[in-house]
């Protein structure tokens, strides 16, 4: 599985570094390396939003205090499953 996160220059300002930084840490602590993979993308059009992050074709909006939340039901929902 590929998240697709922004680095653009909005999402930076908003927090997406931190956001790489926890779902880095969550992969690990899941040892899910070898599942799920962090690609980073600029500009996904959506600035007015929070980070953009793209799994497949569906987009959230996340920020560092909504990430573990989307990790548990998005990543971990759809590897279970």
């Amino acid at each position: 599985m590929d998240i697709v996160i922004c680095i653009g220059s909005s999402c930076f300002l908003k927090g997406s570094k931190d956001i790489i930084a926890i779902l880095e840490r969550l992969i690990a602590m899941h040892n899910l390396k070898d599942k799920v993979n962090l690609v980073g993308s600029f500009c996904m059009g959506r600035c007015t939003e929070g980070v953009c992050v793209k799994i497949g074709e569906e987009f959230f909006s996340l920020s560092p205090a909504t990430t573990e939340s989307f990790f548990n039901e998005q990543v971990l929902g759809r590897i279970e499953a």
